[in-house]
């Protein structure tokens, strides 16, 4: 049972960062996961810089553009978290695209993420049934989680169907955009969530895109196993660095 399984098993509902590593400063990474942990944060989702990130919007995109100047590679963000978890004990994701793990070797990658103990993987654009066809084994060999993400869109049968394949839990996207793009939750997507929920799925869910406060994060935990905030902790970051954390977290619950 990796961290992940473990944290998903406590009776509360699971407040998960998503922060860009090397930003705002490429020597951040590592500190940034100190003070979330220090400060309650149950996840952390590491973000994995890409030239071209689909599913983030502007503020995201921009933190992975900045960290891309700065000289964030791959290489380097595996090098930035050799001896991590003598440090923290937090459940950690890395978040990208599948291009640059393809670069670097997707068995490479997922051996060297169980080296420097990372949890699990999100990776937007890799199609679930390609997954389960070609590299399901590769990252469960592993003890990797693949977490998949779901829209409003998204069927049920392909809900039921990413269910199937899952192993950790499923990120429920608030609605069909972006990123960072909604300024709360209306009844259609309280409707979606209640939905969803109704499913009896065997993963729990984890909501993302347009929590940014403790307003949204109680509407998006009625019903799920916990809220992902990821352009509002940018934002603070890009305004306050790290400094900010601390009363950022204490704002959220």
């Amino acid at each position: 049972m990796n961290r992940i399984h473990q944290k998903l098993q406590e009776d509360k509902k699971l407040l998960s960062i998503y922060f860009t590593a090397g930003y705002p400063a490429i020597n951040d990474t590592a500190t940034i996961i100190k003070e979330l942990e220090q400060n309650g944060v149950d996840m952390i989702e590491i973000g994995l810089p890409f030239s071209d990130p689909l599913a983030d919007g502007p503020t995201i995109q921009d933190s992975s553009t900045a960290a891309l100047k700065n000289g964030m590679t791959t290489i380097k963000l595996f090098e930035q978290l050799e001896g991590i978890r003598n440090k923290v004990s937090i459940p950690l994701i890395i978040m990208g695209y599948f291009n640059p793990m393809m670069q670097y070797g997707v068995e490479a990658f997922c051996a060297k993420c169980a080296e420097v103990g990372i949890d699990g993987l999100i990776i937007p654009d890799l199609p679930v049934a390609e997954y389960d066809e070609h590299y399901k084994a590769t990252f469960e060999k592993y003890g990797l989680s693949n977490v998949f993400l779901i829209t409003p869109q998204t069927s049920e049968e392909r809900v039921k169907f990413i269910d199937s394949v899952s192993n950790g839990f499923i990120y429920m996207v608030s609605s069909a955009s972006v990123t960072g793009s909604t300024s709360g939750f209306g009844n259609t997507q309280e409707a979606y969530f209640d939905r969803i929920a109704s499913y009896n799925l065997k993963n729990p869910q984890i909501v993302g895109f347009g929590i940014k406060d403790n307003e949204t994060f109680n509407q998006a935990t009625k019903t799920a196993k916990g809220a992902i905030i990821g352009s509002a902790f940018i934002k603070m970051l890009t305004n306050d660095g790290v400094s900010g954390i601390e009363k950022f977290v204490k704002g959220i619950r």
